[in-house]
């Protein structure tokens, strides 16, 4: 089996369990290359001592089995830039705080490899939104996919911003807001949630748009379709304004036309088989409610 690892910085003693998912994958005896800039980052702290046994890799190819994000969702969501359309299966290793995307929590790193390395896992595909704009913007024309979601957003101006907004080539209406998040069901949990917007089951074959502190009271998150093709048109006082792809920003000027569609393939996320997105769910708003008890 080979085996690519990639993550971004380091977490608070993250060289521990970066070590045991090292130690673990030698003993099974498994091709393990380490992504360039990580290796670099191992290096460059003290605490992991096996880096010298493995290659490192730039870009992947379709020969890869699996590949371990270690992080937490934000290192995910830049994972998805590696895989792209390979269809290798992620496994998103949680060094951090508890996460939606990297389940696989530090304190069963072991057990829950061994279990993957065995085949007991599932696979939770996930779909994704494409951007494309009239006229072209090249800062987009490689990686114009996002797995959380597509964000407008205003840009050196307090003053709102008009999204003139179609839903397949139809007239739904002008959001006046800061901007609008337009979500797949796996970002759901992320920025369109804190804008109001509901939480999404990723089982769901739908897409969600929600508002940014819009002015217009009746203004309210919208569950489409994901078949649906969104057409998007910005004005303001200012000429150009941001649109990011999960966490990838680009600039686009007020005559640009935005079509958002979903993807033309899915990302496999590994889920153990004891796990399942309401446990999740339901551990995510536990974690919640005790930190706001420990600040009372």
């Amino acid at each position: 089996m080979k085996i690519g690892i990639y993550g971004q910085f380091y977490h608070k003693n993250s060289e521990q369990y970066i070590q045991i998912i090292l130690d673990a994958l030698r003993k099974k005896e498994h091709e393990v290359l380490i992504e360039k800039d990580f290796m670099d980052i191992i290096n460059d702290n003290d605490g992991v001592e096996t880096t010298s046994a493995f290659k490192t890799f730039t870009k992947l190819d379709i020969s890869y089995d699996l590949f371990f994000s270690i992080g937490g969702d934000g290192t995910i969501l830049k994972s998805i830039t590696y895989v792209q359309d390979l269809g290798i299966p992620i496994v998103g290793i949680n060094t951090g705080r508890l996460g939606f995307l990297a389940t696989i929590q530090k304190e069963n790193i072991s057990e829950s490899i061994n279990q993957i390395l065995e085949g007991a896992y599932s696979i939770s595909e996930r779909s994704l939104l494409q951007l494309t704009s009239e006229p072209h913007n090249p800062e987009i024309s490689e990686l114009n996919f996002a797995l959380n979601e597509v964000a407008i957003n205003r840009k050196n101006t307090t003053s709102m911003i008009k999204v003139e907004t179609e839903v397949d080539d139809k007239y739904l209406t002008s959001y006046w807001s800061d901007g609008l998040i337009l979500a797949t069901p796996t970002g759901s949990t992320g920025y369109s949630l804190s804008c109001g917007g509901p939480v999404i089951d990723p089982s769901n074959n739908s897409l969600v748009i929600t508002p940014i502190a819009p002015h217009n009271l009746s203004a309210r998150p919208l569950v489409l379709p994901d078949s649906s093709k969104i057409t998007l048109q910005v004005s303001g006082r200012e000429k150009s304004y941001l649109v990011s792809l999960d966490s990838r920003i680009a600039t686009f000027t007020n005559n640009t036309r935005l079509t958002v569609q979903k993807a033309p393939f899915t990302i496999k996320l590994v889920q153990l088989l004891d796990n399942s997105f309401i446990k999740t769910l339901r551990k995510k708003l536990l974690w919640g409610e005790d930190k706001r008890n420990l600040k009372q």
